[in-house]
């Protein structure tokens, strides 16, 4: 398949009613992006590996990660899923409801008082759909802390909130398409930028995003079929680069 413009938009889209595609969703003019405003996340549960654990990733040369609260949930399975398939050991830096931006902060954070090995896990992008336009200075930011010679992987985005109304849902997927665009964007710019695509497996069949099937809230994984089929992914892509 090749990921034009058009298809990346369409990728994940979610069934909803007609009514509402003619609707007008909020816009920036109207304080937000139809998404609605990022609450605190400061005091949300996270994941962040120990001295104690990251030593023995950079001795082996494994793979750091940085996510939200997908990741707080899927990072344990995804590391004894790497661990069997390619050996190699993996440190977490999550926290639910962080955004792209301090995620990177704590990219440069480690880099300055760790180092880095090879390979950087970026599994963020969900939260960002509040705020889309700051996102592609995030990924140009992660690229120049990593380097010309390590090698980013960076899953997208599929949110359309189920509890949320329909008109927020549509903005959802509509902010979603625009923060995987800038992500096609930068690839093109960063060679060394490979993209786990996440959103273009949900898209690929429609059940895949009904009746909680992959997504049990229209963002979070369901447990073990979406937390597998996107572990799955993210193995895959390290594997094959």
């Amino acid at each position: 398949m090749v990921f034009t413009r058009r298809n990346l938009l369409t990728a994940g889209a979610v069934t909803i009613g007609s009514s509402i595609l003619t609707s007008t969703p909020a816009t920036a003019a109207d304080g937000d992006y139809g998404s609605g405003v990022l609450g605190p996340w400061e005091n949300s549960s996270k994941a962040i590996s120990t001295l104690t654990q990251i030593r023995p990733v950079l001795d082996t040369d494994g793979l750091f990660m940085f996510g939200d609260s997908i990741s707080v949930q899927d990072g344990y399975s995804l590391a004894l899923l790497l661990r069997d398939r390619t050996g190699d050991q993996i440190a977490v830096h999550n926290w639910s409801g962080r955004p792209t931006k301090p995620a990177v902060d704590a990219l440069a954070q480690w880099a300055d008082a760790y180092g880095l090995p090879g390979r950087i896990l970026m599994a963020t992008g969900s939260n960002d759909i509040f705020n889309p336009p700051v996102f592609a200075a995030q990924i140009d930011r992660t690229m120049s802390i990593a380097g010309p010679n390590r090698t980013v992987f960076w899953v997208n985005v599929q949110v359309a909130r189920t509890r949320e109304t329909a008109a927020v849902q549509l903005a959802d997927q509509r902010n979603s398409a625009w923060i995987n665009l800038q992500l096609a964007d930068a690839q093109r710019r960063h060679p060394r930028l490979r993209i786990v695509r996440w959103a273009e497996f949900l898209a690929a069949y429609p059940w895949r995003l009904g009746a909680e099937a992959y997504l049990r809230d229209g963002v979070h994984t369901t447990v073990p079929l979406g937390q597998n089929a996107r572990n799955e992914l993210i193995v895959r892509a390290i594997e094959s680069a």
